[in-house]
């Protein structure tokens, strides 16, 4: 007798060495508190609540967007599980939180399982960078949903901070600074604009200054702002100071992101040339004939993440974490005037 789900388009074989493969990654992140993690219906972590004085969980969840056709096209897969891991690990950590544990989610449309076990080394490799163990996840065979070696890629994160810790930006004043910390690129957002500049046929060549391929330089991992959101905070504590918001840049850039972390009635200036953009954003720009608005709106331009501080206190984060620099200030709102500004 054949195989009659194997006929329509669902391998269960594949699927069993897939675990297999993914099992051995997942396993290089076990922490002490991973009480069961892949191959069971639910991961299982142990949650000391005492590392955490009134503790306060927080969630997150996000994809790669159209990166993965990048991926899919030049075969590279390990620097996607890094790009998802990492964006989920950022937008819980400008809460102020640690992250805990992570589930990933993919779901393919012809599942191989070399594929799968590097997407999921990339993942592990980046959760084990961040101390975070990976317990769990789900890989679907879904032939009627996704076209060929087509996929789609999800995390999952749960964090913890104490609630006297929450970055909230509540406490953010007119004249306060606005620090920025370089990307590493474009991270995960801005893709479908990027591959319409530059198509498939330009992601194995150079351009004028870039020292690796379009492709290299779309596909560099997004990076996590984790330990420098660390470093931060304890340089401030030492200063009786304090982190007052923290906003990533990804979708929606500077204009939709910042604002998020703001108090009613408070914007930012931002101080366009306090920063060198990275120069793949100045090809996209000319090649594509964006205008400056659509930039900001769609691109990170080489700040991923934004924080807010005291004045006085600018010297102090600077010292402890030389790559940031001040990009702007916080500004006090007319009516109806725009959250974030440019000049």
């Amino acid at each position: 007798m054949g195989d009659r789900y194997a006929d329509a388009g669902v391998h269960r074989g594949e699927a069993r060495r897939a675990v297999d493969l993914i099992s051995a990654a997942a396993a290089t992140t076990a922490t002490p508190d991973v009480l069961a993690g892949i191959g069971g219906f639910g991961g299982l972590f142990r949650f000391d609540p005492s590392t955490h004085p009134d503790p306060v969980l927080v969630s997150s969840t996000d994809g790669v967007g159209t990166k993965l056709k990048l991926a899919i096209a030049m075969e590279r897969y390990d620097s996607i599980g890094i790009d998802v891991v990492n964006h989920c690990i950022n937008d819980i950590a400008v809460c102020g939180a640690d992250p805990l544990f992570f589930l990933d989610y993919l779901a393919v449309g012809r599942l191989r399982a070399e594929v799968a076990a590097e997407i999921v080394t990339g993942i592990a490799a980046a959760c084990s960078a961040a101390g975070v163990a990976l317990v769990g996840g789900e890989t679907a065979e879904l032939p009627d949903l996704y076209v060929g070696d087509d996929f789609d890629l999800a995390g999952f994160i749960v964090g913890v901070v104490s609630r006297a810790e929450v970055i909230d930006g509540a406490g953010v004043a007119a004249g306060d600074a606005l620090l920025g910390l370089p990307s590493s690129g474009l991270h995960t957002n801005g893709y479908s604009l990027a591959r319409r500049i530059f198509g498939e046929d330009d992601w194995g060549r150079t351009a004028p200054g870039l020292e690796r391929t379009v492709g290299e330089e779309l596909l560099e991992p997004h990076r996590s702002y984790l330990e420098p959101i660390r470093t931060m905070r304890r340089a401030l504590r030492a200063a009786d100071g304090e982190l007052l918001a923290l906003a990533h840049i990804t979708g929606g850039g500077w204009v939709d992101n910042i604002p998020r972390t703001l108090p009613a009635g408070l914007g930012a200036h931002v101080e366009l040339g306090s920063w060198p953009v990275p120069l793949i954003f100045s090809l996209l720009q000319e090649r594509g004939d964006i205008d400056d608005a659509e930039m900001v709106r769609t691109f990170n331009l080489g700040i991923g993440l934004t924080a807010v501080v005291r004045p006085a206190l600018v010297d102090t984060v600077l010292a402890a974490v030389p790559e940031a620099r001040q990009v702007g200030t916080v500004v006090g709102l007319e009516p109806d005037a725009p959250r974030v500004t440019f000049a």
